[in-house]
Protein backbone atom coordinates (compact mmCIF):
# COMPACT_ATOMS: atom_id res chain seq x y z
CA UNK A 1 0.00 0.00 0.00
CA UNK A 2 1.58 3.48 -0.90
CA UNK A 3 2.71 5.54 1.54
CA UNK A 4 4.24 8.91 1.24
CA UNK A 5 5.94 11.98 3.31
CA UNK A 6 4.11 14.79 3.95
CA UNK A 7 5.07 18.19 2.70
CA UNK A 8 8.46 19.33 5.18
CA UNK A 9 6.19 21.96 6.61
CA UNK A 10 3.31 19.61 7.93
CA UNK A 11 1.30 20.78 9.68
CA UNK A 12 1.94 24.04 8.48
CA UNK A 13 -0.98 25.87 10.70
CA UNK A 14 -0.85 25.67 14.36
CA UNK A 15 -3.85 25.04 16.16
CA UNK A 16 -5.35 22.99 19.03
CA UNK A 17 -4.27 19.68 17.66
CA UNK A 18 -2.05 16.58 18.48
CA UNK A 19 -0.38 15.00 15.82
CA UNK A 20 -0.05 11.55 15.51
CA UNK A 21 1.19 8.73 12.95
CA UNK A 22 1.70 10.99 9.81
CA UNK A 23 1.10 7.87 7.66
CA UNK A 24 -2.26 7.49 9.27
CA UNK A 25 -5.15 7.16 6.69
CA UNK A 26 -7.45 9.35 8.88
CA UNK A 27 -7.82 12.63 11.51
CA UNK A 28 -9.84 13.57 13.56
CA UNK A 29 -11.74 16.56 14.27
CA UNK A 30 -13.88 17.49 17.43
CA UNK A 31 -16.21 20.23 17.32
CA UNK A 32 -15.28 22.47 20.27
CA UNK A 33 -18.01 25.13 22.03
CA UNK A 34 -15.98 26.24 25.14
CA UNK A 35 -12.97 28.95 25.47
CA UNK A 36 -9.93 27.71 25.59
CA UNK A 37 -9.53 28.11 29.55
CA UNK A 38 -12.85 25.84 29.66
CA UNK A 39 -12.59 23.18 27.32
CA UNK A 40 -14.40 20.20 28.78
CA UNK A 41 -12.95 16.97 30.04
CA UNK A 42 -14.92 15.11 27.40
CA UNK A 43 -13.79 17.27 24.29
CA UNK A 44 -9.81 17.12 25.50
CA UNK A 45 -11.08 12.97 25.88
CA UNK A 46 -12.19 13.09 22.32
CA UNK A 47 -9.32 14.49 20.84
CA UNK A 48 -6.72 12.29 22.85
CA UNK A 49 -8.59 9.10 22.29
CA UNK A 50 -7.96 10.15 18.66
CA UNK A 51 -4.39 10.29 18.66
CA UNK A 52 -4.27 6.73 20.99
CA UNK A 53 -6.40 5.45 18.50
CA UNK A 54 -4.50 5.77 15.64
CA UNK A 55 -5.05 8.95 13.95
CA UNK A 56 -2.76 11.40 11.98
CA UNK A 57 -3.54 14.38 13.81
CA UNK A 58 -6.81 15.40 16.31
CA UNK A 59 -8.18 18.54 17.44
CA UNK A 60 -10.82 20.78 17.90
CA UNK A 61 -12.25 23.07 15.22
CA UNK A 62 -14.36 26.48 16.67
CA UNK A 63 -15.13 28.37 13.91
CA UNK A 64 -16.54 27.70 10.44
CA UNK A 65 -14.09 30.07 8.84
CA UNK A 66 -10.86 30.43 9.97
CA UNK A 67 -10.79 27.08 12.26
CA UNK A 68 -11.54 24.97 8.49
CA UNK A 69 -9.28 27.02 6.75
CA UNK A 70 -6.25 25.38 9.10
CA UNK A 71 -7.77 22.20 8.63
CA UNK A 72 -6.96 22.31 4.92
CA UNK A 73 -4.10 23.49 5.22
CA UNK A 74 -2.81 20.77 7.70
CA UNK A 75 -4.48 18.14 5.64
CA UNK A 76 -3.44 18.83 2.19
CA UNK A 77 0.03 18.57 3.16
CA UNK A 78 -0.43 14.97 4.27
CA UNK A 79 -1.59 13.06 1.43
CA UNK A 80 -1.57 9.64 3.75
CA UNK A 81 -4.87 10.89 5.01
CA UNK A 82 -7.83 9.85 3.79
CA UNK A 83 -10.85 10.34 6.13
CA UNK A 84 -11.42 13.02 8.45
CA UNK A 85 -13.87 12.31 11.62
CA UNK A 86 -15.99 14.47 12.73
CA UNK A 87 -17.09 13.97 16.48
CA UNK A 88 -18.25 16.77 19.43
CA UNK A 89 -21.42 18.44 20.19
CA UNK A 90 -22.52 21.60 17.70
CA UNK A 91 -22.23 24.72 17.82
CA UNK A 92 -25.19 27.18 17.89
CA UNK A 93 -23.98 30.21 16.55
CA UNK A 94 -20.92 29.43 13.95
CA UNK A 95 -22.82 26.18 13.31
CA UNK A 96 -18.92 24.56 12.30
CA UNK A 97 -20.47 20.88 11.75
CA UNK A 98 -22.96 21.88 9.84
CA UNK A 99 -20.12 24.34 8.12
CA UNK A 100 -18.12 21.59 7.49
CA UNK A 101 -20.68 18.50 6.02
CA UNK A 102 -21.78 21.36 3.73
CA UNK A 103 -18.94 21.63 2.42
CA UNK A 104 -17.97 17.93 1.26
CA UNK A 105 -21.53 18.10 -0.07
CA UNK A 106 -21.60 21.00 -1.92
CA UNK A 107 -18.38 22.84 -2.06
CA UNK A 108 -18.25 26.87 -2.37
CA UNK A 109 -19.26 29.15 -4.56
CA UNK A 110 -17.66 31.59 -6.64
CA UNK A 111 -16.76 34.26 -3.12
CA UNK A 112 -15.65 30.81 -1.51
CA UNK A 113 -19.03 30.72 1.06
CA UNK A 114 -19.96 27.14 1.75
CA UNK A 115 -22.94 26.54 -0.32
CA UNK A 116 -25.65 25.17 1.72
CA UNK A 117 -24.34 25.96 5.29
CA UNK A 118 -26.31 27.33 7.49
CA UNK A 119 -23.56 29.47 9.51
CA UNK A 120 -23.84 33.32 8.91
CA UNK A 121 -19.36 33.29 9.19
CA UNK A 122 -18.84 29.89 6.87
CA UNK A 123 -16.82 31.81 3.91
CA UNK A 124 -12.81 30.46 3.29
CA UNK A 125 -11.69 34.12 2.35
CA UNK A 126 -7.78 32.88 3.04
CA UNK A 127 -7.42 29.51 1.44
CA UNK A 128 -6.98 28.77 -1.92
CA UNK A 129 -9.34 27.13 -4.02
CA UNK A 130 -6.78 24.34 -5.30
CA UNK A 131 -6.88 23.68 -1.85
CA UNK A 132 -10.31 23.65 -1.09
CA UNK A 133 -11.19 21.28 -4.12
CA UNK A 134 -7.99 18.87 -3.03
CA UNK A 135 -9.07 18.79 0.53
CA UNK A 136 -13.11 17.52 -0.76
CA UNK A 137 -10.94 15.34 -3.76
CA UNK A 138 -8.94 13.48 -1.07
CA UNK A 139 -10.89 13.15 2.07
CA UNK A 140 -14.18 11.41 2.94
CA UNK A 141 -16.12 12.45 5.56
CA UNK A 142 -16.97 9.70 8.41
CA UNK A 143 -19.60 11.93 10.81
CA UNK A 144 -19.56 10.28 13.90
CA UNK A 145 -20.85 14.10 15.78
CA UNK A 146 -22.82 13.68 18.87
CA UNK A 147 -21.40 9.68 19.27
CA UNK A 148 -19.68 8.52 22.13
CA UNK A 149 -15.74 8.09 22.02
CA UNK A 150 -16.48 4.05 21.26
CA UNK A 151 -17.75 5.00 18.07
CA UNK A 152 -14.78 7.50 16.84
CA UNK A 153 -12.17 4.55 17.73
CA UNK A 154 -14.63 1.79 15.46
CA UNK A 155 -14.39 4.69 12.82
CA UNK A 156 -10.04 4.52 13.19
CA UNK A 157 -9.73 1.03 13.14
CA UNK A 158 -12.04 0.95 10.10
CA UNK A 159 -9.40 3.35 8.27
CA UNK A 160 -7.02 0.91 9.01
CA UNK A 161 -8.24 -1.91 7.45
CA UNK A 162 -6.33 -3.03 3.76
CA UNK A 163 -9.74 -5.44 3.61
CA UNK A 164 -13.46 -3.44 3.22
CA UNK A 165 -15.47 -3.15 6.47
CA UNK A 166 -19.01 -2.09 7.01
CA UNK A 167 -19.28 0.79 9.24
CA UNK A 168 -22.34 3.13 9.02
CA UNK A 169 -23.64 1.43 6.37
CA UNK A 170 -20.71 1.64 3.76
CA UNK A 171 -17.37 0.00 2.85
CA UNK A 172 -14.18 1.05 4.28
CA UNK A 173 -10.55 0.57 3.95
CA UNK A 174 -7.41 2.55 3.94
CA UNK A 175 -7.27 3.32 0.38
CA UNK A 176 -2.98 4.22 0.24
CA UNK A 177 -1.97 8.23 -0.18
CA UNK A 178 -3.81 10.14 -2.70
CA UNK A 179 -1.86 9.70 -5.79
CA UNK A 180 -0.68 13.66 -6.32
CA UNK A 181 1.97 15.47 -4.49
CA UNK A 182 1.32 17.69 -0.97
CA UNK A 183 0.53 21.12 -1.31
CA UNK A 184 2.52 23.38 1.19
CA UNK A 185 1.19 26.48 2.05
CA UNK A 186 0.39 28.89 4.60
CA UNK A 187 -3.29 31.27 5.01
CA UNK A 188 -2.82 34.54 3.18
CA UNK A 189 -4.60 36.49 6.22
CA UNK A 190 -6.01 38.74 3.81
CA UNK A 191 -9.43 38.52 5.84
CA UNK A 192 -8.86 38.66 9.49
CA UNK A 193 -12.76 39.43 10.88
CA UNK A 194 -14.34 37.44 8.27
CA UNK A 195 -17.39 38.05 10.56
CA UNK A 196 -17.26 42.03 9.32
CA UNK A 197 -16.73 41.07 5.64
CA UNK A 198 -20.07 41.83 3.47
CA UNK A 199 -22.11 39.06 2.36
CA UNK A 200 -23.61 40.33 -1.09
CA UNK A 201 -23.07 43.05 -3.37
CA UNK A 202 -24.87 45.49 -2.01
CA UNK A 203 -23.05 45.34 1.69
CA UNK A 204 -19.83 45.43 -0.75
CA UNK A 205 -20.98 48.50 -2.06
CA UNK A 206 -22.01 50.00 1.08
CA UNK A 207 -18.85 49.16 2.63
CA UNK A 208 -16.42 51.06 -0.38
CA UNK A 209 -18.75 53.72 -0.24
CA UNK A 210 -17.79 54.47 3.60
CA UNK A 211 -14.32 53.47 3.01
CA UNK A 212 -13.96 56.30 0.16
CA UNK A 213 -15.33 58.71 2.43
CA UNK A 214 -12.78 58.05 5.09
CA UNK A 215 -10.65 58.63 2.54
CA UNK A 216 -11.86 62.11 1.68
CA UNK A 217 -12.19 63.10 4.98
CA UNK A 218 -8.40 61.98 5.24
CA UNK A 219 -6.98 63.88 2.47
CA UNK A 220 -8.95 67.28 4.06
CA UNK A 221 -7.61 67.08 7.29
CA UNK A 222 -3.68 66.67 5.31
CA UNK A 223 -4.59 69.89 3.39
CA UNK A 224 -2.41 72.71 4.78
Amino acid sequence: MLKVTPHPDYPVETGRFIRGNDFSPAAVVIILIADEDKIPPAIVSLVSSGVEAGAAISGTLQTANIGIEKIICNIVANPNIRFLILGGPESDGHRTGDALKALFANGVDEKKRIIGAEGLSATLFNVPIEFIERFRKQLTLLDCQFQPETVIRKALWSCFQENPVEFQSRSICDPGAFPEPPLGGKLSWSVTQPWAEPLDEGERAAKQKVQDLIERLKKRQNKP
